[in-house]
């Protein structure tokens, strides 16, 4: 139990990586913009790096918390569309007082409804913005008035996800490989589809499963809830189905390289982590990103059970991971956390600090964990 105590208290330890303030995710982009000429047209290159008036399709949760604090940062004039419904902005732990001082008073906002069109246009219009960052849009009809209220958009970047990709034996997924018309996404490929056939300087992200602080997505937390209350972990199947997350600080880094960069004009790049993980091993390694002893994993056979709308396991049952070759090669972008520095990053910020987003529920555990003893 000391041992425990001991290791859990060194992982919550400050570490240059285990901030909000943007320098573990800052890049020296600036050497990399370029400036674009509108709709899609010949790009000049620009001698200096050029601020941009940049608008933010949501951006008071999680990959859009990290995002703007990078751009402002770097200089632009960032503002987010939001219903208003959450506060616009607000401190994070290990932001000190003067960075979020200083981000804030920089921030601007623009309530409205994105479902109210007309709205969109005569508001984006009346503003010109150089640069959109779609990060909440889930089908192309939200889209497309933004690209019509804005004829001199100078780029379109937008959040896809990696989950629009036809189920393949053939893996990693990459970025021309099939993808499926019938996924829950498809409202993400129809947007990505529109942006073609516009004439639109656009830039597409894929990311795979994203973690880190502030996650809205029951991920790490799931395996993080059932750690500290002691329990058994239920895992679908042989639990050596591999699959693949991506830290959102090293998200926010891809938006932010892309932003002006000729290299990423017109162009889809899946984004996550350097390596895959089986879910055993993801399991062990939130374990060992939170200071808990080694997990009890229990498999079972999702089949054996009817959990209703429930939902017993936060991955796909399947092996699931994309291949970032193509955004370290073409962009210069590499994944700075490693998956359990990631966790451990998650945790700290986080869930170590007794914040998360989702009670505990254990009801499809328990029935998993029933039914198990029953049988032995």
């Amino acid at each position: 139990m000391a041992a425990t105590a001991s290791l859990k208290s060194s992982l919550l330890l400050p570490s240059p990586i285990s901030d909000f303030s943007g320098a573990a995710v800052s890049v020296s982009a600036q050497k990399r913009r370029k400036s674009w000429q509108p709709r899609g047209a010949r790009m000049q290159v620009s001698a200096a790096a050029d601020s941009k008036n940049i608008l933010v399709m949501g951006g008071t949760r999680f990959i859009g918390v990290f995002l703007s604090r990078l751009l402002v940062k770097e200089g632009h004039q960032v503002t987010l569309f939001t219903r208003g419904k959450a506060p616009i902005t607000q401190q994070l732990p290990g932001e000190s007082d003067a960075e979020y001082a200083e981000f804030s008073s920089k921030v601007q906002h623009l309530k409205g409804d994105r479902q109210d069109f007309d709205f969109v246009k005569t508001s984006l219009a009346a503003k010109s913005f150089d640069v959109v960052y779609d990060i909440n849009g889930r089908e192309a009809v939200e889209v497309e008035p933004i690209i019509d209220a804005l004829p001199n958009l100078e780029q379109y970047i937008y959040c896809s996800s990696a989950g629009v990709y036809l189920k393949s034996d053939l893996l990693p997924h990459c970025e021309n490989d099939a993808v499926d018309p019938k996924s829950r996404h498809k409202g993400k490929l129809e947007t990505e589809s529109l942006l073609t056939s516009r004439d639109v300087n656009w830039t597409s992200i894929r990311p795979v499963y994203i973690y880190g602080p502030l996650n809205y997505n029951p991920v790490e937390e799931w395996f993080f809830h059932r750690l500290k209350a002691g329990r058994p972990i239920p895992i679908p199947g042989a639990g050596n189905q591999i699959t693949q997350l991506g830290h959102v600080k090293d998200l926010a880094k891809a938006f932010n390289v892309v932003l002006g960069n000729p290299k990423a004009s017109q162009q889809i790049f899946n984004i996550s982590g350097a390596k895959y993980v089986t879910f055993d091993g993801l399991a062990r390694a939130c374990a060992k990103a939170g200071g808990f002893p080694e997990p009890e994993l229990v498999h079972y056979n999702p089949k054996d059970f009817d959990f209703g709308k429930k939902k017993a396991f936060p991955f796909r049952d399947q092996h699931f991971f994309a291949s970032i070759e193509k955004a370290t090669r073409e962009l210069g972008w590499t994944p700075e956390f490693d998956l359990v520095g990631g966790l451990t990053d998650s945790y700290n910020l986080d869930f170590g600090r007794g914040t998360f987003r989702k009670a505990a529920d254990f009801t499809t555990d328990d029935m998993i964990l029933g039914k198990k003893l029953a049988t032995v």
